[in-house]
């Protein structure tokens, strides 16, 4: 029989941490977070419980599409690490309204955004200052949801701040698939640049942020890799043993990948990390994708 949980009583004296949409990188924030904080992770799938208790946190199971199921969550803590996705469709987030519906006054936020919300830059390298012009219903949904959680941040006195991030990777999640397949990639003079941040270096800037973030401020969680995307393939490929790419001119390339992946490749930019580090000290385990990747792959 479970034991039923009190989700308003207080933990050991610390203060409780809600970590919402606990993936890959909520699992990696765990072990940084949870023994300064009594942690508590929603998840919609109940088979995931056990996990989430042996990685120390109190399993919640809610549904951020089914607001009826997030009454539970209503004043449970007041440190919150907002991770989840947007719905797939559409041009707003319902889930980050369904969330702020519930949250307590006073509260404390980190919201994990997107890059993708400043559009196409043109190579351009841009801060945080920049103005967001999304050109996708991914990006317009993120750009709503930042949009949704400075309202509530307002209103309700809190302490917000937004991780606006590009392509996160790690052992697990590089585009092995994609090159073994021989998924073209773009000829250098039509090439994009593109941003990455290691999963790991993400837990941590997380973690930072819930410290030291000033209010209602964006940090770029990004890493200092200067590459094209091409390039960044080429890099993977070449320590996994596989071949490189082909290259392509755009105009062949729109008719040899999906549209998703002709978005991302139809968009480039570069972005300072300077306030990331000077505003939260983060100091980088992986500052460049090669180091990441030569780790990954150095013999045993």
């Amino acid at each position: 029989m479970n034991k039923k949980i009190n989700l308003t009583a207080p933990g050991f004296g610390r203060p409780r941490l809600l970590i919402v949409g606990c993936g890959d990188v909520g699992m990696r924030l765990l072990p940084l977070v949870r023994d300064r904080f009594r942690v508590f992770a929603v998840t919609s799938q109940a088979v995931r419980s056990e996990e989430l208790r042996a990685a120390g946190a109190v399993p919640v199971i809610a549904d951020l599409d089914q607001p009826a199921t997030l009454a539970r969550l209503a004043r449970l803590a007041r440190w919150v690490v907002h991770l989840a996705p947007p719905p797939a469709e559409g041009l707003i987030d319902r889930r980050t309204r369904n969330l702020t519906a519930i949250l307590p006054d006073g509260g404390n936020l980190v919201y994990v955004s997107t890059t993708g919300v400043y559009g196409d830059c043109g190579g351009m390298l841009v801060d945080e200052t920049r103005t967001v012009n999304p050109q996708n219903p991914r990006a317009k949904r993120r750009v709503d949801a930042e949009r949704v959680l400075r309202g509530w941040a307002r209103r309700s006195g809190s302490r917000l701040s937004i991780l606006r991030v590009p392509g996160i990777y790690a052992a697990g999640r590089l585009p092995l698939e994609r090159l073994q397949k021989g998924t073209p990639a773009l000829r250098p003079e039509d090439d994009v640049y593109t941003n990455h941040i290691h999963a790991d270096d993400l837990a941590r800037i997380i973690a930072q942020a819930l410290f030291r973030a000033q209010c209602c401020r964006v940090y770029h969680a990004v890493d200092d890799s200067d590459m094209k995307m091409a390039d960044y393939f080429d890099a993977v490929a070449d320590r996994a043993g596989l071949a490189r790419p082909p290259r392509l001119p755009r105009e062949e390339l729109r008719h040899a990948v999906s549209p998703v992946l002709l978005s991302f490749m139809s968009e480039s930019r570069r972005l300072s990390n300077l306030r990331l580090r000077a505003e939260l000290g983060v100091r980088l385990r992986y500052p460049r994708v090669e180091h990441a990747l030569d780790e990954i792959f150095s013999p045993a």
